[in-house]
């Protein structure tokens, strides 16, 4: 730890992002004790209201996590993502019928992309991998999500409601005559539809295999079993057929005992 006691010169350029910096670059596991180092290092420094600042910060979800660290180990996918969005914004904004059929087809190659890569680096269950892909999301589509998502400080995965930061003005009913705007509108309807259903689809991809994962695991385990008990009832079948024959030789001289007993004692 840098902090030192009464080092006013070194407390004047430290700030809440640069320690938020370090503690979200940490794996989960580690966040809460480094919390509490920082925020005492702080206080023993002299700086009350850090301490305080520092004291609050959350422990990173494990997809926020995730996020974060491909934040610093893939900064150029995740630096192509944010442009995809930018570019999408401004589309969006202008009414660009033809860029938003574009770069809505961009932005699910990129965001399906980068999501499978921070699913397999981070190992993911498919609820934080579904999670992953809704941050990755929101930060195409909302310029807030997106500065988020590049510091890589996210206490929990962010999510958005909707395709873009404001609705569109549509076409009145009775308005049947086509207008730029209208066709821009109709393009970015087709588009939210063709996110959702990649969005959905690779949710449901990510969850099967999951679950086949599990299936293919329980039913070797199964197999195994069930070969060891038909191993352990063949033992005992030769086992019970060696009892019956120990219990018959048995009967046989217990009787001839007792019948030369008898003729012993005429």
């Amino acid at each position: 730890m840098r902090y030192k006691l009464g080092d006013v010169g070194y407390l004047s350029c430290v700030d809440l992002d640069e320690v938020a910096g370090r503690l979200y670059a940490l794996p989960p596991s580690e966040f809460t004790a480094a919390r509490e180092a920082e925020a005492r290092a702080a206080k023993d420094a002299g700086d009350v209201r850090l301490s305080r600042d520092i004291a609050k910060l959350r422990r990173p979800t494990v997809s926020a996590s995730a996020v974060n660290r491909a934040a610093r180990e893939h900064p150029d996918e995740l630096a192509e993502l944010l442009d995809v969005g930018e570019r999408l914004r401004a589309a969006w904004q202008e009414q660009d019928a033809g860029a938003l059929a574009e770069l809505t087809q961009r932005r699910n190659d990129v965001t399906g992309r980068l999501g499978r890569l921070i699913r397999q680096s981070a190992g993911l269950s498919a609820a934080a991998g579904g999670e992953v892909d809704q941050t990755l999301d929101a930060a195409v589509v909302d310029a807030d999500a997106a500065e988020q998502v590049r510091r890589g400080t996210l206490a929990k995965p962010l999510s958005y409601s909707g395709f873009a930061p404001a609705p569109v003005t549509r076409a009145r009913p009775a308005a049947r005559k086509k207008t730029p705007e209208g066709e821009a509108a109709k393009a970015r309807e087709r588009a939210e539809a063709e996110a959702r259903k990649a969005g959905e689809r690779a949710e449901a991809e990510a969850a099967h295999k999951e679950w086949r994962t599990a299936l293919d695991a329980a039913a070797k385990e199964h197999d195994e079993r069930a070969e060891k008990v038909a191993r352990l009832e063949g033992k005992l079948a030769k086992a019970r057929k060696k009892l019956d024959d120990s219990r018959q030789r048995l009967e046989v001289t217990q009787r001839e005992e007792r019948q030369a007993r008898r003729r012993l004692e005429r």
